[in-house]
């Protein structure tokens, strides 16, 4: 499959089962919780994607783009809301995707969107807009998957979904990678530039006359990410810190995992995953 015919297509990303329930809950309350409404879609790839989808739509005439979920949720207020968790109750909440863990992408996605909204801080980028990108910036290596399985399946047997090695696999195998399939649907969706951009460049933000920090940032988070997904030891970590990268944020290795968040995710914080 080429990459147009892929952004082409519908794909309806799964979302965390237990987070849907959660949100049905709270918003059949009379006075449903907005912090807490917030704090579970922040969870959810999937949710927080056809949120700042409806949000940034033409429906809206938004002078600017909006990039994070409580903006999401002041524009849209909670009917569409409920419009939206009903739809991913019925239409793929409790759908599985071959070829991936989906407990591990959900825990992965939500590590890597905390490591970036921190690393944000720290070299003055928006943090909502980083915390989004992180959470959005592999929803490509969904979409691929459920759009390209015979293609993935044989990928998946050189370097896994979340291998430090995987984008420069899927280029060389199909020309492309997730990234180039995240930023088309971002933009596609009508995201903010800035996500849209951390997204497109998120492999490799200092190349080909390309600066795009937001990108740098989104590298590192996942680059931190994967390798703890991978049980790095502290010579792996030093062998493989994309050190070009770190160097252009004014960030070395030390700086970066002092970063790390207090916690990383626990399968309580996002409902369990199942």
């Amino acid at each position: 499959m080429e990459l147009d015919d892929l952004l082409a297509s519908e794909i309806a990303l799964p979302s965390i089962p237990r987070v849907v329930a959660l949100l049905m809950l709270e918003l059949d309350k009379e006075e449903s919780d907005l912090r807490r409404i917030t704090q579970l879609i922040s969870t959810d790839p999937a949710l927080t994607a056809r949120l700042l989808q409806l949000a940034n739509s033409a429906f809206f005439h938004l002078e600017r783009r909006v990039n994070g979920v409580a903006e999401a949720l002041a524009v849209l207020g909670l009917n569409h809301v409920r419009t939206l968790v009903s739809a991913a109750a019925v239409g793929g909440a409790f759908r599985g995707v071959a070829g991936i863990n989906l407990q591990q992408f959900w825990r992965y996605s939500l590590d890597t969107a905390k490591v970036s909204r921190i690393l944000a801080g720290v070299v003055r980028q928006n943090p909502s807009a980083a915390f989004t990108s992180g959470l959005l910036h592999a929803v490509g290596e969904l979409a691929m998957h459920m759009g390209m399985p015979r293609d993935m399946a044989l990928l998946n047997l050189e370097h896994g979904p979340l291998d430090l090695k995987r984008a420069r696999s899927e280029r060389k195998r199909l020309g492309f990678c997730y990234a180039q399939v995240s930023s088309g649907f971002a933009r596609k969706w009508q995201f903010p530039a800035a996500i849209v951009d951390a997204l497109e460049y998120q492999i490799a933000p200092f190349e080909n006359e390309v600066y795009e920090p937001l990108a740098g940032v989104i590298h590192l988070a996942s680059w931190r990410t994967r390798a703890k997904e991978a049980g790095f030891t502290d010579r792996e970590l030093a062998v493989t810190f994309p050190d070009t990268v770190g160097l252009a944020l004014e960030l070395d290795i030390d700086m970066v995992l002092q970063q790390d968040p207090i916690d990383w995710t626990t399968p309580q914080e996002v409902g369990a995953f199942v």
